[in-house]
């Protein structure tokens, strides 16, 4: 691997490690741009090809793990959860949820129990795919 490919891989993955400390904050592409030092569009194209999704959908995704977590553990409102999240409408997060999860946020959670196992294994086992 190239030094310049390294440099391009680490640079993505302090902004991916920023949006996954900060997925509730809306998304802006140009502070994430800031933080891998290159120009926005740029970001975007080099952010899909080191990780196969865009800022957005892995935001999107990130967040849906979330909700999956505190919809099986907490007893909150789906609508609280959404909020919680990072999502700006209850219709954007159960649209976003179903294309993900395959199932709404309700179904979702009388589906599920918890489970005592250790959280390795259930977020590996859970964690939705953006390859289908």
């Amino acid at each position: 691997m190239s030094r310049a490919v390294e440099e391009s891989n680490r640079a993505m993955l302090r902004a991916r490690d920023a949006m996954d400390r900060a997925y509730a904050e809306p998304l802006d592409i140009p502070a994430l741009a800031r933080i891998a030092h290159v120009s926005e569009a740029h970001f975007i194209r080099t952010f899909r090809a080191t990780f196969g999704e865009t800022p957005h959908r892995y935001l999107q995704r990130r967040r849906v793990e979330r909700a999956m977590y505190l919809l099986v553990e907490s007893g909150r409102d789906v609508t609280d959860i959404c909020f919680a999240v990072g999502f700006g409408s209850l219709g954007t997060f159960s649209r976003t949820f179903r294309q993900i999860v395959g199932e709404s946020p309700t179904d979702y959670r009388k589906r599920k129990l918890p489970v005592d196992v250790p959280s390795c294994f259930t977020k590996a086992w859970t964690r939705p795919s953006s390859f289908g």
